[in-house]
């Protein structure tokens, strides 16, 4: 998931996915851009808070890297994952293992974020996970791109990790704070897509 600017410990190139229909499946992915997968503590207390939201969801993981939020929800029962990262040996990489798993429920776009989200989605997704390299404003630029075209919808739940030495940036007035922890320098935060009559 996340670039080298980011302090973890690394994984060697190996992801071990740690719950349902593939826990302890093993994968392989490379060393392209020093991606490390997010944490399989960090990952366990996510999906615990979305225990009951991911069943048959439609999932979108930003910066997907080793692909380790999106390939936990699939595993968990997920319906689909759109995993989006613009470096060609991670993508291709995200194939091999999705065919490997024997699953047609992932799509991998090799693309740019900012690009992909540029577009109009078909219909809004259910779950987004974004882990972002660190300390390069993406979350600013992001948030309004996700809210104004159409990607979630009230219901929607967001997925964010940041730097914790900064503040949580500012999010559409109709997401609302669900959780939130932090594990040495990392931040992560899930938020709620509200009605606008919510506000």
């Amino acid at each position: 998931m996340a670039r080298n600017q980011k302090p973890r410990p690394t994984s060697g190139g190996e992801l071990r996915i740690i719950g349902g229909d593939w826990r302890s499946r093993k994968l392989r992915f490379p060393e392209a851009g020093g991606v490390r997968p997010t944490p399989a503590r960090t990952r366990e207390t996510l999906f615990n808070w979305l225990s009951f939201h991911i069943a048959g969801s439609r999932c979108l993981d930003l910066f997907t890297g080793s692909g380790a939020l999106g390939l936990e929800a699939l595993s968990r029962g997920a319906g689909t994952t759109v995993f989006v990262d613009h470096t060609p040996e991670l993508a291709q990489a995200l194939r091999s293992n999705l065919r490997l798993l024997k699953t047609e429920d992932g799509e991998v776009a090799c693309q740019n974020v900012d690009t992909y989200l540029a577009q109009t989605p078909t219909k809004p997704f259910d779950i987004l996970f974004m882990d972002p390299p660190f300390r390069q404003g993406w979350l600013e630029k992001l948030f309004p791109m996700i809210a104004n075209n159409g990607w979630v919808k009230p219901g929607s739940w967001i997925y964010v990790e940041h730097e914790s030495e900064l503040p949580t940036p500012a999010t559409p007035a109709n997401w609302t704070l669900h959780r939130q922890k932090t594990a040495g320098q990392v931040t992560y935060c899930l938020f709620r897509v509200e009605g606008t009559e919510d506000i």
